[in-house]
């Protein structure tokens, strides 16, 4: 159970500083015994010095040591041994310019040459650690002088250093229990450290957070969903690897800004937040995207955002390949409704009689459709696109809307954009015979005008309806993706096809263009030789 408890992160924290701490404090405490028995030595050599000259400024000793002076006997010795009782040093030799001893605190050595130089010949006093006769001291050395102001000898001092020690001693207490007060403080500021990690980790330990952080980018990077993290300030702190396949950038995108990263457009937007909503339709030039973006808030405060990028190229492509079967369907339908219609009128005519009246009927009916078709492929080398256009008159005629091709249309084969222009066309098509069938109309049926004409090196397709046209206001907005004044149709959204048509024009390297008011009219215009879709 201790063990357990000792691998909590908590746990683990305050030991860990609680050591460090101790070993700070320690070292530290030890530092400071060092530099404070430093000091005390320099103190009590300073304090030698000043007891060694206060001796030597004493005229009798210096009259005693003078050349040719009479003998003083143990004066010398009196006057040392009263200083040392009076200051508490340890020993006060005097000697003469012979290095003899005059005093000292063994009786024995008075009178006997010490080994070391005089060293305050220069005048200067001196001071330094002596391991003497008497032991380790702190000592002092100060120059003798006569009355007469000549150097007779010196006077050395020296305090034991057990005296020094005794004084570090007296010190270290109060100091010590200085730095366990500082320990207990930072002991109890480690713990309250402790526990605040503890509530930022939300009461996980190290190895859970271990496993988190590995299983989160398991699941980041295995998902087929693009992920991509914002903190509150906007900059990118995630990117998964399907999101950088779809958008096209770097692992190095982490820490920038959107902006850096993504070129303007609606997909930046949409990204940044700029344009918000629920599952947002974005085309780039390889995909067909859903962005959602969600703001991510912990403990009720925002934390930043999440962008998730679900790729839908192959099902919108689906969904529209769907909606050209339904498109093809209803036309089937409507030619196959207006076929029975034809049908029980021929049998009428036959049940009166009328065989001839019934011939003529037939004839009319397959010479009108028949000449329509031929005129198209007079017109249009490419099967492709006549088809396309019989199919769409044949569901303009089942709404009730006429559609024109225009007399001056004219274009070869053009196998490169034969598929390109059934998009094209499909699309812009579709999209009138939805503006003009789906309003009321006074003034006729609903119209719709194709014309596809190759003017020199350029293929122009134009597609014009007698419909309430578009709003100035949304001139600009009509081929980005998501726009659509349209409501949604099933599982088919809405404004994906001229966005589509657009990314597709610019691809081949054409242009398009929209006009505003009563009866809209989109220009296409591309060249008639492409090497291929790119």
């Amino acid at each position: 159970m201790r063990r357990g408890r000792m691998r909590k992160l908590s746990s683990q924290i305050f030991v860990g500083q609680v050591a460090i701490l101790v070993a700070t404090v320690l070292v530290g405490f030890v530092l400071f015994a060092h530099e404070e028995r430093a000091q005390l030595d320099q103190q009590y050599e300073q304090q030698a010095v000043s007891i060694a000259e206060s001796v030597a400024s004493i005229d009798q000793i210096g009259l005693c040591l003078e050349p040719g002076a009479r003998p003083c006997g143990d004066e010398v010795q009196q006057i040392a041994e009263h200083v040392m009782r009076d200051t508490g040093a340890g020993y006060v030799v005097v000697i003469d310019m012979n290095r003899v001893r005059h005093s000292h605190p063994d009786s024995a050595l008075i009178g006997k040459q010490v080994e070391e130089p005089i060293v305050t010949k220069d005048g200067l006093p001196r001071t330094g650690i002596d391991d003497g006769v008497v032991g380790r001291s702190a000592s002092g050395k100060a120059p003798l002088y006569a009355p007469d102001g000549t150097m007779v000898g010196e006077v050395s001092v020296g305090i034991l250093e057990s005296r020094v020690s005794t004084a570090l001693w007296s010190v270290l207490p109060v100091y010590a229990l200085w730095f366990a007060v500082a320990l207990v403080i930072g002991a109890f500021a480690s713990w309250l450290l402790a526990r605040r990690l503890k509530r930022r980790t939300f009461g996980l330990e190290l190895d859970e957070i271990a496993k988190l952080l590995l299983e989160r980018e398991a699941v980041l990077h295995a998902i087929r969903e693009g992920m991509i993290a914002f903190d509150r300030a906007g900059r990118i702190t995630l990117v998964n690897d399907e999101a950088r396949r779809l958008l096209s950038i770097e692992s190095t995108a982490i820490g920038s800004w959107i902006e850096e990263v993504v070129a303007p457009g609606r997909l930046r937007d949409v990204l940044s937040g700029t344009i918000g909503g629920k599952d947002e339709v974005v085309l780039t030039d390889e995909y067909c995207l859903t962005v959602n973006r969600m703001p991510v808030a912990l403990a009720g405060r925002p934390h930043g955002s999440v962008v998730t990028l679900r790729d839908r190229t192959e099902l919108a492509g689906l969904l529209r390949e769907l909606d050209s079967v339904r498109g093809l369907t209803d036309a089937l339908r409507a030619q196959q409704h207006e076929f029975s219609n034809r049908m029980h009128t021929v049998a009428g005519l036959l049940e009166l009689g009328e065989s001839d009246e019934a011939l003529c009927y037939l004839t009319d009916l397959g010479g009108a459709q028949a000449e329509f078709a031929e005129s198209l492929r007079s017109r249009i080398a490419s099967p492709l696109i006549v088809g396309l256009i019989l199919a769409k008159a044949a569901v303009a005629a089942e709404r009730g809307i006429e559609l024109v091709v225009s007399e001056e249309s004219w274009a070869g084969e053009v196998p490169a954009t034969s598929q390109a222009l059934t998009t094209i066309l499909g699309n812009l098509i579709d999209n009138a015979l939805d503006a003009v069938g789906g309003t009321r109309r006074e003034d006729g049926p609903g119209r719709v005008t194709v014309l596809l004409v190759e003017e020199g090196d350029r293929l122009r397709v134009e597609v014009a309806d007698n419909g309430p046209g578009i709003a100035a206001q949304d001139l600009g907005s009509v081929f980005l993706d998501g726009f659509s004044t349209k409501p949604a149709s099933g599982s088919l959204r809405r404004g994906l096809g001229l966005a589509l048509v657009h990314r597709l024009v610019q691809r081949l390297g054409g242009t398009i263009e929209a006009s505003t008011g009563p009866g809209a009219v989109f220009t296409v215009s591309l060249p008639a030789e492409v090497s291929a879709i790119v």
